[in-house]
């Protein structure tokens, strides 16, 4: 049963925030703004908070739920059980060597056909999980380097990075459908029900824009957390080593990453430059180097 524990501090954590809100927001509506001279009695609508609540945990919950399936739907990938070549045996090993030391249940481990060299790692908990590497890791990087790669993927689920960032996604979902409910509610009491669908579809567009740069910035956030754990399992230089490999074959391929890639967040590489940045997944990868450098 333990692939049940991702899942019931996920539950617990939603209901926490939902009976912390439904406490919260009253008492701030009913007293405190008042006592500042703002008063949003009768505005605000308990009953739209709790449905955006469960709209915006609701999804955040089925797409870590069903994380692993829908990363294996989207990708030509095969589960290695046991292991048949060499390369296979240093990805199956280094994975199960990694748990066993973390005392976690050991992940599934997939290989995927991508000419790019990347890996990613996700699923509902650290003892209900799945990492995943591309053929493109396998042929560009060498033995120790393609072992650091797993230990940062290792590092994200050992973290419970998927977890955190599925609670952040909710809490975003969540406003932005509360501001939506929100504006339309308000002028469909003034007959401009009309004005407010519109009102609500532009602010909708905008919030999500702005929660997408919060949510862009943790996840960049959290590659520096993960190198750091490949640093301590294998050695930085390791992991260093790791990087700028990855970075020259960028470099030689004159790859541009999209962030409309599903499984951009997951991933160990991609970036952005310019005003493009802020909604990059991913530090660049000359700062991932410069951090582990300072460790």
């Amino acid at each position: 049963m333990k692939w049940m524990k991702g899942t019931f501090l996920l539950l617990a954590a939603n209901i926490l925030i939902m009976v912390t809100l439904s406490l919260t927001v009253p008492l701030l509506i009913n007293i405190v703004l008042p006592m500042f001279g703002v008063d949003l009695r009768g505005s605000v609508d308990l009953s739209s908070l709790v449905w955006a609540l469960v709209l915006g945990f609701g999804g955040a919950f089925i797409s870590l739920a069903f994380s692993k399936q829908m990363a294996r739907a989207m990708l030509d990938c095969r589960q290695i059980t046991q292991p048949q070549s060499h390369a296979e045996q240093i990805v199956y090993g280094s994975v199960q060597e990694i748990a066993q030391r973390l005392h976690i249940t050991m992940p599934e481990v997939w290989v995927y056909e991508s000419a790019d060299p990347n890996a990613f790692a996700t699923g509902p908990s650290k003892n209900n999980s799945m990492v995943a590497v591309s053929t493109g890791l396998l042929t560009h990087l060498q033995e120790q380097e393609v072992r650091a790669v797993l230990a940062h993927e290792m590092g994200h689920v050992y973290n419970g990075d998927m977890f955190a960032t599925t609670v952040l996604a909710g809490l975003m979902n969540t406003f932005v459908y509360y501001i939506s409910m929100w504006v339309r509610r308000f002028f469909a009491e003034r007959d401009q029900a009309m004005l407010g669908f519109g009102l609500s579809i532009v602010l909708q567009i905008i919030v999500s824009v702005l929660a997408s740069v919060l949510i862009s910035w943790f996840s960049r956030q959290r590659e520096y957390g993960a190198d750091a754990f490949s640093a301590k399992v294998y050695g930085k230089d390791s992991m260093i080593s790791a990087l700028r490999a990855i970075d020259r074959w960028v470099t030689h391929s004159q790859v541009e990453y999209s962030s409309q890639d599903a499984l951009a967040t997951m991933k160990i590489s991609g970036s952005s430059s310019g005003f493009m940045h802020l909604f990059a997944t991913h530090p660049p990868i000359e700062s991932r180097i410069d951090a582990l450098e300072r460790l």
